[in-house]
């Protein structure tokens, strides 16, 4: 009976064995990895060893994955391992970012090493919408001006050279018009920090990766499911289909306090760049918004504004110039150039030494042009990378005024017709 007892356990032990060996067999191996950066070994390309690379500015083997997106480093179950991932999938929200992105030598530098992306983006008009809630109070009385004291979250800019250093936090529930309230319930989808309404069109991510994650395609006719080698995608090559997500997709219904969605939408890009009540010209359909806002205009320059057009300077001229004045260019002779820095984050031209660039008001380089030999000019686009020629206005037909740059007065000769 004690042999036969002893057998049984025996039995039993190896079986154990065998569960546990099998068990085991069941989890991956461990894929290890030690970004250089952190010198701490982490697993996640266990599971997450198909996605990929981010960037070329963010090689996984620099940057690993849980300095970006937080985490359990060394975990293999999958809901312990995401358990503390900031942000979600999305550590470029604004709840987060300074300590998925930030640091020095990263995204919160100074303006002087062009690394203070974040604090120009979070207090940007496109974050905080102060210029729309200062709109709204003002056109229903509830302040005495246009400018701008209250936005999305609260921010300070001590630094801000607009006037405003400050925003207190913007909440509808302590306002007491009726129509301020309805547009903070109903009006407040657009903004960085907001999640998209409904539908494919108007689908992004928030934070930084609602411009620089590409969710949209050109063609609008299909709505097919993001796959992870897109959502895992870092760009400066923009296309005006994820500035569209926000930005044309309809308007806001000052009666109701509604918003009104296009009903026109077409996979034609004539029709589709912009809403049939407004008058452009052929560059503002054939460009992407990227090729003519610059990264101050889009981001913000770190002040505090009330209004875009406080922040917005690209004209006609910039490109084109006047009839008696040519544009603002730059002879690249410096090798730390700003303009080289730009165009190897999106390596759609071949910047030299030596090499004659546009540049704005601002001196901003617009790294994307050169000055022809032949005294002309060339815009390549930076999401598609298509060349554009184009002339200065000098020696054309153009008789127009040069200290006046609205669209209107261009329009009047240069509008298309759709």
């Amino acid at each position: 009976m004690r042999r036969y007892s002893l057998l049984v356990a025996s039995l039993a032990f190896l079986l154990t064995l065998l569960i546990a060996g099998w068990v085991q067999s069941l989890r991956p191996k461990p894929i290890p990895l030690t970004p250089t950066l952190t010198g701490q070994v982490e697993y996640c390309l266990t599971c997450h060893s198909d996605l990929a690379q981010i960037s070329n500015s963010h090689p996984v083997q620099t940057f690993g994955c849980v300095l970006c997106h937080g985490g359990e480093a060394l975990a293999l179950d999958a809901n312990l391992a995401h358990s503390t991932m900031r942000g979600g999938s999305n550590p470029s929200d604004f709840s987060v970012v300074q300590a998925s992105c930030g640091g020095a030598n990263c995204h919160s530098g100074t303006p002087e090493s062009y690394r203070d992306h974040i604090q120009r983006a979070t207090t940007s008009i496109q974050a905080t919408y102060a210029g729309a809630i200062a709109i709204i109070r003002y056109t229903f009385g509830v302040q005495p001006d246009l400018k701008s004291s209250l936005g999305i979250f609260s921010v300070q800019a001590p630094g801000s050279t607009s006037g405003i250093t400050s925003l207190s936090a913007f909440d509808p529930f302590q306002e007491t018009n009726p129509f301020v309230k309805a547009f903070g319930q109903n009006c407040l989808a657009c903004h960085l920090s907001a999640q998209p309404l409904p539908g494919s069109v108007y689908f992004r991510f928030t934070g930084c990766a609602a411009c620089h994650t590409p969710t949209q395609s050109a063609d609008r006719s299909t709505s097919q499911q993001l796959q992870s080698s897109q959502v895992h995608k870092l760009t400066t090559a923009i296309s005006y289909t994820q500035c569209d997500t926000c930005h044309n997709r309809g308007n806001y219904d000052l009666r109701t306090i509604t918003f009104a969605p296009r009903l026109d939408l077409s996979t034609n890009r004539l029709h589709n760049y912009y809403q049939p009540i407004a008058q452009f010209t052929s560059c503002e359909w054939t460009l992407d918004c990227v090729d003519c806002h610059t990264r101050t205009e889009a981001m913000g320059d770190g002040s505090l504004y009330s209004s875009k057009l406080d922040i917005q300077y690209i004209q006609c001229k910039t490109c084109h110039g006047t009839p008696t004045v040519l544009p603002r260019t730059r002879t690249l002779s410096d090798p730390t150039d700003l303009a080289f820095r730009l165009a190897l984050l999106n390596p759609v031209v071949d910047l030299k030494l030596g090499d004659t660039i546009l540049v704005t008001q601002k001196d901003e380089p617009l790294w994307n042009t050169r000055v022809l030999p032949d005294g002309t000019y060339q815009l390549v686009g930076k999401a598609t990378g298509q060349v554009f020629p184009f002339k200065p206005v000098i020696g054309g037909a153009c008789t127009q005024n040069g200290s006046d740059q609205t669209s209107a007065y261009c329009h009047t000769c240069h509008s298309v017709t759709r």
